[in-house]
């Protein structure tokens, strides 16, 4: 999953990023209002985390310019500003969710997990392809009641496949929400944690799991029929 972090606190920004990181999500990180926008301009986000008191530009403004243009992706204020009415106003100018500074980074990473689930239309914790379940809250697999020893990136991404199974996802969107932008990956990186997770999740002679379509994408889920 990509996610977008606006926060003007440079030491906040880089534990929140290094932390997220280690979760296996793919971060960008915006110093102010502008680049925010920029950031959320030209890439895909899962998730925004938006500080509201940035400087050059407000964050409910840059809220309301991503929201002006059409822009849906999801989005969490993170801010100091803990008064009801505060809420109120960043909730109603199109925020999905408010978390108020101190915080609990265990509750950040749920609130986040909770927006991804909403992002691809899913409710339940556990996501079920054939003899797969993956666990989105423990960030856990099993096969068969048997656990899955995956590392942070092959968890990461078959997370990703699994939210979007049945469909055929290409090489590029799987590079723009693994690797955060800057961290350009090497040309086979893909095919290895490929190669890699499929080796992992297969299970015998069973029906392949991970499957590729030529000059399309990688599909998850058991072919029909």
């Amino acid at each position: 999953m990509r996610l977008l972090l606006v926060e003007d606190s440079r030491r906040l920004r880089e534990s929140m990023t290094e932390g997220l990181e280690r979760m296996g999500y793919g971060v960008d990180a915006a110093p102010d209002g502008e680049a925010g926008l920029r950031y959320a301009r030209h890439n895909a986000y899962d998730v925004l985390i938006l500080d509201l008191m940035l400087p050059d530009i407000d964050g409910l403004d840059v809220l309301a310019a991503l929201r002006a243009e059409g822009n849906e992706v999801h989005v969490l204020i993170l801010t100091s500003r803990d008064g009801v009415e505060d809420r109120v106003r960043g909730l109603r100018a199109g925020a999905d969710d408010y978390l108020v500074k101190p915080f609990a980074f265990d509750e950040l990473t749920a609130r986040i997990e909770a927006l991804v689930r909403r992002q691809y239309g899913s409710k339940d914790t556990n996501i079920e392809v054939g003899p797969l379940v993956i666990d989105t809250a423990a960030k856990s697999v099993t096969r068969d009641g048997e656990p899955v020893d995956l590392s942070r990136r092959e968890y990461a991404l078959l997370e990703y496949l699994a939210f979007r199974r049945g469909e055929a996802v290409s090489r590029m969107q799987i590079e723009d929400h693994l690797y955060g932008e800057g961290n350009f990956p090497m040309s086979n990186a893909v095919d290895r944690i490929i190669c890699t997770l499929r080796r992992k999740i297969q299970g015998g002679s069973a029906p392949e799991l991970l499957r590729t379509r030529r000059g399309v994408g990688f599909v998850l889920g058991e072919p029909v029929g």
